[in-house]
């Protein structure tokens, strides 16, 4: 993972592991299926790790298992960053493995650890949602520079770099404006809750369906903005993301997750071999058409079984 302009990452390097190789077929991409196999130790190198996760709801006397023994490992890889997408139908717990790492939830049991260390309250770890969460009643500047306000920076340094963010997300000209629909638009305020979670230089960034209430077109247009706060060298943070668009988590994901549910577990796991600089001609592309293809493929045989079973 490549070094944050404004944070001193003092966890050790590791060795990128290779990955699967992607095999041909007739020119055309085959989704290469990486191990899935539970983690037996947590390695100072790694970003995050789940372990043993159970999560049991009791609801007069009846128990709904949603995890049970649960395990996954989000490892750092030398000078790349990641873009892991968790797919999986409604109900399989993605959402709530979000609301673990960012610590809006706590397992039955079974431990979170974020680089290496058990996760506490003072480990902060953004989350972006599907529904507006700007503050109606203040401005973009005011909203975006909120984080570092409260992390007791003063006012004129916290503005200054809210800005910067403003301008990396592409908001230049409407840092004044209230942050609220019709002023701006949904696309707009996604991208102030993408700036405010940015700002503070998280090394994780979660995401969970911020674009399902968008149209086609600013969805697209979203999406290639992500891309581009991604493929930015002075912000690199992981992202764990939340969809269930096949189409989606092919164009943003260097990884992908699959849950099946009845308790959660991680049915697939898959590289994504496409062009780390990724323009919306990619959507064209055979390898991109492919692995839609295979996703939802995928999907609609996980939703078939859960059927006959």
């Amino acid at each position: 993972m490549k070094k944050n302009i404004w944070q001193k990452q003092d966890d050790p390097e590791i060795l990128q592991p290779e990955e699967p190789t992607l095999e041909m077929e007739n020119e055309i991409p085959v989704i290469r299926e990486t191990s899935t196999e539970t983690p037996t130790t947590v390695q100072t190198g790694d970003i995050i790790n789940l372990v043993n996760i159970n999560q049991v709801y009791e609801d007069h006397g009846h128990r709904n298992v949603v995890c049970k023994d649960f395990n996954l490992d989000v490892k750092d890889i030398k000078d790349q960053g990641q873009f892991i997408t968790i797919m999986g139908k409604s109900g399989c717990g993605k959402s709530t493995l979000l609301r673990y790492i960012s610590g809006l939830q706590k397992p039955t049991s079974g431990d979170v650890f974020i680089y290496g260390k058990k996760r506490t309250n003072k480990d902060r770890i953004p989350m972006v949602f599907q529904q507006y969460t700007s503050f109606e009643w203040k401005t973009v500047l005011q909203n975006v520079a909120l984080p570092l306000i409260l992390k007791g920076v003063p006012k004129e340094e916290a503005n200054e770099k809210a800005m910067e963010m403003i301008k990396i997300v592409g908001l230049d000209g409407h840092e004044k404006k209230w942050a609220k629909y019709p002023i701006l638009s949904g696309g707009q305020l996604q991208r102030v809750a993408i700036a405010r979670n940015l700002v503070v230089n998280p090394q994780i960034l979660l995401m969970d369906e911020p674009f399902g209430a968008l149209d086609t077109v600013t969805r697209k247009q979203i999406q290639l903005f992500l891309r581009s706060i991604f493929e930015n060298a002075k912000l690199d943070p992981t992202v764990i993301f939340v969809t269930h668009s096949e189409s989606e988590a092919v164009f943003l994901s260097t990884d992908i997750y699959i849950l099946d549910s009845g308790p959660a577990s991680i049915r697939h796991h898959y590289k994504i071999d496409l062009p780390t600089q990724r323009e919306d001609a990619v959507r064209y592309s055979h390898e991109f058409t492919d692995y839609v293809n295979k996703l939802g493929m995928l999907m609609e045989d996980l939703k078939n079984e859960r059927k006959k079973g």
